[in-house]
């Protein structure tokens, strides 16, 4: 990219394409004064603004290496920018303002009608963003997340929790284009990328941010590669990982390991023993909640330790469940506060928040104190030293912008968004700091600019028990391609959702079609959802018992190819699950395609989403000859076909002349 200056403005060239075009008759960039109104609700935020001037920069005047943007000759500068043109395709634009009063700023992109864009963190309704804006805050996803839906009307009735096609646990300020290029803005401020308008994308950031970076490369992956080097890159899987599913359980110490034995004699190859409730449960009226108490509850599991060492010794590992905030009606929040590890309410009291029934304080993670405790008392000392093998990192979205103070000083409001990110670090620095990086296996669902340097595999957050579009098992399948095309290598989600309300309960076929697409994840992890006893489990029958045990299998028999491409994504930071286009990006079709993917580069992946189907669609990309595994024919590609689609046969396809087409061949004697 270049800078070019024209009359009365500038440019910015990618190649021979105009990117960014800034004149007086025609301004990009917007500055202004707004006050945002934030309620929040469990998670759910009701944001509102009061804009009371957006102000075009329309003129311009150069001073060396410095473009000054005013809004009229003669007047101090509103913004002062600063452009960079870098190595290996990189430029930055950086600004500032001496106008303390500016606290919203616009920028627009030139664009084209047939422009695709991808990316602003885990999106889970679209994956080609053109069309449609994406406010990027992080919060609860919501509960259905399709205003036309009666269960979305009763989440936002009940709950002020139905959510909408934008919200998100992941957001991240950062887009890719077809043009191939991508944009990153730093700021952790509330923002709203725009893709409505045929002729350019408009950004709005509410602050005057410190900078904007742009990418390009010539490639898909490349530019992929460029961006998970400057976000931060993934260790490879754990070897333990390879070994089959992890089961989620909550039922007590013996109830878990009861149904953990009968699983392995049952022939289901098990990696781990995931009992989120080790530190205790609580009952809500959402259903079996846990109690936020970081350390071993032995009323619920008397004997863990000893447990854990039993599993270790069979090659089975132990996972454990925590977040950063700690329940007021439990033992270590006492402790935490006298310690004065909370963040604070402007009474100097500690600053409560409601998860549903009960309180907790919010840990101040910007406090030096409180990291070190953290990492020490709770991840290291109860967690890592009981023989915990990994655990589901939880929430991060919830920070209130109301009444809520911070060591660091700077507003809940900018800190809202950069909250899990600095929520992964602890988790980081903690397994670093005992030598256990790439073997310990954590997974969040919130992230923001940063977080994958932090993660080392996402999930996908809480879907609803169906196969609904806005918020089923469809959803997790764009979350890992939206995520990935931005340098995040490792998603999974819960094996047949976890959200069950207003009647709205798992089935047999929910669960063994999800089943089939984890297969071909890089994690396998069940979950009971938050009403187990309403909802269909993995052992409540035989039958799904030997599905489940079938895809394990398969999983597992594609243990080389997927350490294969684990290393790559370590190496590289390409995502395991892949966008169709990143390697077929002269075949047009697969721009918009959201609900199929490649794993690794070889094997294409199309799960069924949809209730009671016996066939499916499947599109293969155009310049390859397609081996459908089931029956080995041979597909042209470029074209969409129908093929039968029976649970436990997902519509699978390899490139005709893959070196892992034995490997392959291989999955249809599995039984």
């Amino acid at each position: 990219m270049k800078l070019k200056y024209i009359e009365n403005g500038f440019q910015i060239i990618q190649d021979d394409r105009i990117l960014l075009n800034h004149t007086s008759d025609n301004p990009a960039f917007f500055v202004g004064v707004g006050q945002e109104k934030i309620s929040a609700y469990r998670g759910n935020f009701d944001i509102q603004d009061i804009l009371m001037k957006k102000i075009p920069l329309t003129h311009c005047q150069f001073d060396n290496n410095q473009i000054q943007l005013s809004y009229q000759h003669n007047t101090p500068p509103l913004l002062i920018l600063m452009y960079s043109s870098l190595e290996d395709g990189k430029s930055i634009l950086t600004m500032k303002s001496e106008n303390p009063t500016l606290n919203r700023f616009w920028i627009k992109l030139s664009s084209s009608e047939s422009e695709k864009v991808w990316g602003c963190g885990e999106q889970m309704s679209y994956f080609n963003l053109r069309g449609r804006h994406f406010p990027l805050w992080t919060s609860e996803p919501g509960v259905g997340r399709d205003k036309s839906t009666e269960l979305t009307f009763l989440s936002d009735k009940y709950n002020k929790a139905g959510g909408d096609y934008y919200n998100t646990n992941y957001p991240q300020p950062t887009f890719v284009s077809s043009e191939h290029y991508a944009c990153h803005i730093n700021s952790s401020a509330y923002a709203d990328f725009d893709f409505r308008n045929q002729t350019y994308h408009e950004l709005q950031v509410w602050e005057i941010p410190e900078s904007i970076e742009f990418f390009t490369a010539p490639t898909f992956l490349e530019l992929v590669e460029k961006l998970s080097l400057r976000f931060g890159r993934q260790p490879e899987l754990p070897e333990w990982i390879y070994n089959g599913v992890i089961l989620g359980l909550k039922g007590g110490e013996e109830n878990s390991f009861s149904r953990l034995e009968n699983a392995v004699e049952s022939g289901i190859p098990v990696a781990g023993l995931w009992c989120e409730d080790w530190a205790g449960i609580r009952e809500t009226s959402f259903g079996k909640r846990l109690f936020w108490d970081w350390k071993w509850s032995k009323n619920r599991y008397p004997n863990l330790d000893n447990r854990i060492q039993t599993l270790k010794e069979k090659n089975i590992r132990f996972l454990a469940y925590v977040s950063p905030y700690l329940c007021e009606d439990g033992e270590l929040f006492p402790i935490a506060k006298e310690k004065s590890l909370f963040a604070l309410n402007s009474k100097g009291e500690v600053a409560l928040v409601d998860f549903g029934e009960f309180n907790c304080g919010v840990l101040d993670f910007t406090n030096k104190e409180t990291r070190e405790w953290f990492k020490k008392e709770i991840i290291q000392k109860n967690m890592l030293d009981l023989g915990v093998s990994g655990w589901m990192a939880d929430f991060g979205e919830y920070l209130p912008t109301e009444d809520l103070f911070l060591a660091n000083g700077v507003s809940s409001t900018i800190m809202h968004n950069a909250w899990p990110p600095l929520w992964a670090s602890v988790n980081a620095e903690a397994v670093a700091e005992r030598e256990l990086t790439g073997e310990v296996m954590y997974f969040m669902r919130a992230g923001f600019t940063n977080t994958q340097k932090y993660c080392p595999m996402l999930w996908a957050g809480d879907q609803c028990v169906d196969f609904s579009r806005h918020d089923g098992l469809n959803t997790v399948i764009c979350g890992a391609l939206s995520s990935g095309i931005l340098g995040n290598a490792y998603h999974h989600s819960d094996i047949g959702g976890y959200t069950s309300l207003f009647g709205n309960r798992r089935t047999k076929e929910v669960f063994e079609r999800w089943v089939d697409m984890a297969a071909f994840t890089p994690m396998m992890r069940t979950h009971e959802c938050n009403r187990p006893d309403e909802n269909f489990q993995f052992d409540h029958d035989i039958a799904t018992m030997a599905h489940l045990a079938k895809m394990v299998k398969i999983y597992k028999h594609l243990t080389p190819y997927l350490k294969h491409f684990s290393n790559e994504a370590h190496t590289k930071g390409y995502p395991i699950q892949r966008a169709l286009f990143l390697h077929f990006e002269n075949d047009l079709n697969t721009y918009d395609i959201q609900d199929q993917y490649l794993y690794g580069s070889e094997l294409l992946v199309a799960p069924v989403h949809k209730q009671a189907v016996h066939e499916w669609k499947v599109y293969l990309p155009a310049g390859e000859t397609w081996v459908y595994v089931w029956d080995k024919r041979e597909i042209r590609g470029g074209q969409y076909i129908l093929v039968p689609a029976p649970i436990g046969q997902p519509p699978l396809f390899y490139r005709k002349d893959s070196e892992w087409a034995t490997l392959f061949d291989d999955i249809v004697n599995i039984e």
